[in-house]
């Protein structure tokens, strides 16, 4: 799973594992997988981990951290994109470069998972696929443009792939989180927090665990004929 080193991913990668599963974490920071890896082999000792530093930006770096992964694991089941990147700014004061940043780690590297693991999955004839959106995906927010079109358009990739894979048993899903804790939100001004928390019907913000559940369900056979859907877990913001 790329974005595994802290946050939401650790999180998945945490439940992941206390379901059964071996995980490749994949990720820039080397220290903060080594970090995830730690906190996967305190959830379940017997499970096995693998960590790949790389670039999801690259193409070709994708490749072969899957490569590298069956390699040593011995297949892929699910694969789950969650790396994220938010560079906030209004349109008209919005720099190209930055655009590109947010669109390349938020939108890119899901299109070079999917296509990395498509192959596999369809020879073996099973596989889950989880893309990590954003409730702002859903709502659009003012001052985050390039990061709300990139996280919209993992729904529309998530169903298309869904499309396309169906007929090989491979499932393609999406979670679109709301206010979550994460370093991501700790710079959020507080009147901004203030005006989420008042608007959640079940009044709090949420954990990365709070979505690592969900994630784990999409994964699972108990959501065998469930794909092209995008999961909203934002404590009812979004209704």
């Amino acid at each position: 799973m790329t974005g595994a080193s802290r946050g939401i991913g650790r999180a998945i990668a945490v439940d992941l594992a206390r379901a059964g599963a071996d995980v490749a974490l994949v990720g820039r920071d080397t220290e903060a997988l080594a970090e995830s890896a730690a906190a996967v082999r305190a959830a379940r000792p017997e499970a096995r981990t693998l960590e790949i530093a790389a670039d999801v930006t690259d193409a070709a770096a994708v490749e072969a951290a899957v490569a590298r992964t069956i390699a040593e694991l011995g297949r892929v089941d699910i694969a789950v994109a969650n790396a994220g990147q938010s560079l906030d700014n209004l349109l008209v004061r919005l720099k190209p470069a930055d655009l590109e940043q947010v669109l390349a780690v938020n939108l890119k590297s899901a299109f070079y998972l999917c296509g990395a693991v498509a192959k596999p999955m369809m020879r073996q004839r099973s596989g889950a696929i989880v893309l990590v959106s954003s409730i702002v995906g859903l709502t659009g927010n003012a001052g985050q443009a390039g990061y709300a079109a990139a996280k919209a358009g993992l729904l529309g990739l998530a169903k298309s792939v869904a499309k396309e894979l169906g007929s090989r048993n491979v499932r393609v899903n999406a979670v679109a989180p709301g206010l979550i804790e994460t370093a991501m939100t700790e710079s959020l001004p507080d009147q901004a927090r203030a005006h989420f928390l008042a608007t959640i019907p079940l009044g709090r913000s949420g954990t990365p665990e709070d979505v690592s559940g969900v994630v784990t369900f999409l994964c699972s056979d108990a959501a065998r004929y469930v794909t092209g859907q995008t999961i909203v877990v934002d404590g009812g913001f979004f209704m």
